[in-house]
């Protein structure tokens, strides 16, 4: 878990000064009909408020906790991420990832090891499901900025 958090920690600091070298309108454009890279960021803010609640609800809610899983291209298009200012984004996106980090640190060990059903016959561990968020957010982000480092 301590590789969890200070990578978190770690893109929480960086990514909001890496989305500051680029342009509200190289943020804004759309590649054949795929979301923009504002949709993108704002999917992963839709991703921290899922998982937010996720991260809460496993530790009391009944065993093996159910993820419910969301339309993730209504959740964009309701939103509105493409005509949102990119700074509005980019802060939704830190507020909820430092409030993630908070909840993260402070799961106790032994609730680590509770199973999450997934669906289709497959479980997650808590942990694994704190590691699928991180990935899925990493994932995203080289979307956006592409193989270098983040």
């Amino acid at each position: 878990m301590r590789d969890i958090n200070e990578r978190l920690n770690y893109l929480i600091q960086s990514v909001p000064a890496k989305v500051k070298q680029y342009s509200e309108q190289e943020f804004s454009v759309r590649i054949e009909g795929r979301w923009s890279k504002k949709e993108i960021l704002g999917h992963l803010c839709d991703s921290a408020t899922n998982n937010h609640h996720r991260f809460i609800k496993i530790q009391f809610e009944k065993q093996p906790f159910v993820i419910v899983p969301y339309d993730q291209n209504n959740w964009v298009l309701i939103q509105d991420y493409q005509y949102m200012p990119l700074d509005e984004i980019i802060s939704l996106w830190s507020v909820l990832n430092r409030h993630i980090l908070r909840i993260i640190l402070r799961i106790p060990e032994e609730k680590l090891v509770y199973l999450c059903d997934i669906g289709d016959n497959k479980s997650f561990t808590f942990v694994e499901l704190v590691q699928d968020y991180l990935r899925h957010m990493e994932h995203h982000l080289r979307q956006i900025f592409g193989t270098s480092e983040l």
